[in-house]
């Protein structure tokens, strides 16, 4: 009676039977990949340190602390997070433990089988993280070999919650599979709720792949009223959501927010109304420029139109052999116009006249280009 007694506790010890911690059978993922695996823990051991062990029977496990493996410990919810990356061939078919340490005690583990393909693995996912809001509903592809008795799981630390059906629900959220694809199918949950979030599992009949579901409340919209008195608003509050994936980074999804002025009109209203007057008050002033432009330009125009064709007059003076004689001329240039219609006159109607006066000399020059000539005279003073 006693020799099975001690081989049962020996078998649980070494199997983890009886564990206190809730985790994965099986996974699968192809290599260069990556994958996270979530160990539920009781929150009695938020406070102890955490590990992950490799090998088939736990007392003979080595612990894991390549730069590939890392562990990320959320000890108000009592889960730690085992992160793989770039899955080699030589992790293949290997046997890992979610290990807590406990001082003076056995440690409490849980064990889970890895397995590496080269090719597609018989089940995945496109991203293991989604992110959803309340009431909403949010829709998952597990792409598997094998639909027939499809599930969809939710883990906690008492164990499994499983919707087998086409429709069914889990912990009040209604789920419903559909497997009309193949080789896929797909996982609608709906009426989500916050307390919606959590890891959950899609699992076929050899494997098994964890997707963490988180539920946002609603964003809401936060108006800051901007009293008369103070020239700077309140800061306003912003909301994000992230939707995460193995391989992705994390995507925020700020909530809108709006500011209002004291009159009930929004900031953005007050600048757009500012801009429509600076622009209008431009194209005015754009507008009385260029006809201002236009009316000088018209005005020079007639002027020019107006100004009389008058002709040009040279007068110039010179002193001859003797100083009491002096000589004025001046000369009558005319316009090209007027010059054309001059050299159709006949010469004979040109007259030039002489006027002597005492002791004067006369002179008379006719210019080159035919202009006509008035000579002055001087008078000696007796």
């Amino acid at each position: 009676m006693i020799f099975p007694f001690v081989s049962h506790l020996i078998l649980a010890g070494l199997l983890g039977i009886h564990s206190q911690i809730v985790t994965v059978s099986e996974v699968s993922v192809k290599a260069g990949g990556s994958i996270s695996i979530p160990c539920l823990y009781e929150l009695t051991y938020k406070n102890d340190v955490k590990y992950l062990c490799k090998g088939r029977v736990f007392w003979t496990c080595s612990v894991i602390t390549n730069e590939r493996f890392s562990i990320s410990d959320d000890t108000n919810k009592g889960i730690f997070t085992v992160t793989i990356n770039d899955l080699r061939d030589e992790d293949t078919s290997s046997y890992y433990w979610c290990a807590v340490k406990i001082i003076g005690m056995s440690d409490v583990k849980k064990r889970f089988q890895l397995s590496v393909t080269s090719g597609m693995p018989s089940l995945y996912v496109g991203q293991q993280e989604i992110s959803a809001f309340d009431r909403g509903s949010v829709t998952i592809r597990c792409h598997s070999e094998y639909t027939e008795g499809a599930q969809w799981c939710r883990l906690s630390i008492l164990g499994r919650s499983c919707a087998t059906g086409p429709t069914g629900s889990i912990d009040g959220t209604a789920v419903t599979i559909n497997s009309s694809v193949p080789k896929v199918f797909t996982v609608t949950m709906s009426k989500l709720r916050t307390e919606s979030s959590g890891w959950y599992l899609c699992v076929n009949r050899h494997s098994e792949m964890p997707v963490h579901v988180t539920v946002h409340e609603l964003p809401s919209t936060t108006s800051t009223t901007i009293s008369p008195t103070t020239a700077r608003p309140s800061p306003t509050t912003t909301q994000y959501s992230s939707l995460r994936t193995s391989a992705a980074p994390h995507t925020a999804h700020p909530t809108n927010s709006t500011i209002n002025g004291t009159g009930g009109e929004s900031l953005q209203e007050h600048k757009s109304s500012k801009v429509t007057i600076l622009t209008t008050t431009l194209v005015l002033l754009l507008l009385v420029v260029l006809a201002a432009f236009f009316g000088w330009r018209m005005m020079m125009k007639r002027r020019d139109k107006n100004k009389p064709e008058g002709s040009a007059i040279a007068a110039g003076s010179q002193i001859g052999s003797d100083p009491d004689v002096h000589y004025a001329t001046i000369a009558h240039t005319q316009h090209a116009a007027a010059q054309q219609q001059q050299e159709n006159i006949p010469e004979e109607s040109v007259t030039y006249s002489t006027i002597v006066i005492k002791n004067s000399v006369r002179q008379m020059i006719e210019p080159v280009d035919g202009s006509v000539i008035y000579s002055t005279l001087h008078t000696k003073t007796e």
